[in-house]
């Protein structure tokens, strides 16, 4: 069990630490402002009409780094500090956002897979640690390597091995939804070389929180399926 938490602890201390780098590149670009003089929003939504996107709306979120693409009611959301500023930062998140409306609008295989796996995911995926443990605790009870409790071991497998395949099939969605962005402010001649360098430094380290994220999925999904294949020796 102590090697267990030292990879979660492991984890969540480069987690910290990208989360930290990603903060910190986006106050630095914060500081780089668009010579266009154009807002987050406004940014979005030029992209939007650039791409025939019609049936999309921006709006604003609370919070700092919240934004997102809801699919549901086709609404991209900038936070505080992306909507109404005019920055590199913000047009990247911006731009990137919007390029999940993109993705939506073109039925991107990758945003079309993730979508499907989101409702199995947010069922098991807070479950799944529990019922591993709870089928190795049942095993080592009985002393039984093959009954009950390994079955109900598997199966919480079985859901983490989904949420830890979320995590991988986010990663194609959101590097592309970062190239799409690029590609559009450079092409469109959005930004000036400078606050291109700034944007796409942004999106790189905003990236790296998903890689580190789905490696972590990985890592614990092997852990607990070393401890519950190797209890059976």
């Amino acid at each position: 069990m102590m090697t267990y938490y030292i990879l979660i602890g492991g984890i969540a201390l480069v987690s910290w630490l990208v989360s930290n780098k990603l903060k910190s590149k986006f106050k630095k670009y914060s500081q780089v402002h668009l010579r266009n003089g154009m807002s987050g929003a406004e940014i979005a939504q030029k992209m939007l009409d650039d791409h025939g996107i019609r049936d999309v709306k921006v709006i604003s979120t609370p919070g700092m780094l919240t934004d997102h693409y809801n699919p549901k009611n086709k609404t991209v959301n900038l936070s505080e500090g992306v909507y109404s500023q005019r920055n590199a930062a913000a047009a990247a998140v911006a731009a990137h956002e919007c390029g999940h409306a993109v993705q939506h609008a073109q039925a991107y295989e990758w945003l079309t897979m993730r979508s499907k796996l989101v409702p199995v995911v947010s069922v098991t995926s807070g479950m799944s640690t529990w019922v591993v443990f709870g089928g190795i605790a049942l095993m080592a009870a009985t002393g039984v390597a093959g009954g009950i409790g390994f079955y109900i071991a598997v199966a919480g497998l079985v859901m983490m091995g989904m949420a830890t395949l979320f995590s991988f099939v986010t990663l194609p969605v959101e590097y592309d939804a970062s190239k799409r962005a690029l590609v559009w402010l450079k092409q469109k001649n959005m930004v000036s070389q400078q606050e291109y360098a700034g944007a796409e430094d942004a999106l790189k380290w905003a990236a790296r929180t998903y890689l580190v994220a789905a490696l972590g999925a990985l890592a614990s999904l092997l852990y607990w399926a070393f401890q519950v294949f190797g209890s059976r020796d």
